[in-house]
């Protein structure tokens, strides 16, 4: 099943310490079959409050998004990004291609069914 990093990260003044960032990063992925599916595009707020940019790396599986992110070689370039970027990082797992929220709804009704 495949699973997601997820970056919101804020503006930031320029950095040669992010460009080192941002070339190195790919090389750290790509061993554990990680790849960019959104970076350095323009999104469009819909709900809420979104400033900043959104990256998004998808991995084989929530193993691999693990190992990259322990990994010494992105452990090593991280302070790059955090110490000029300010921003939130989750890793969440996918679904399968054959997903239906059947279970999810379910759970919502006999929640909702409880008393308080």
């Amino acid at each position: 099943m495949p699973a997601y990093v997820i970056a919101h990260l804020r503006e930031a003044a320029p950095h040669p310490e992010i460009a080192e960032y941002m070339e190195r990063l790919p090389a750290t992925f790509e061993p554990y079959g990680g790849r960019y599916l959104v970076h350095a595009t323009q999104h469009e707020v819909k709900e809420g409050d979104w400033p900043g940019h959104v990256v998004m790396i998808g991995f084989p599986g929530i193993a691999e998004a693990r190992a990259w992110w322990d990994s010494p070689a992105y452990r090593e370039i991280a302070p790059l990004r955090s110490r000029h970027i300010e921003g939130d990082i989750i890793m969440v797992d996918g679904v399968p291609e054959d997903y239906v929220p059947t279970a999810a709804v379910t759970a919502i009704r006999e929640a909702a069914a409880l008393p308080a």
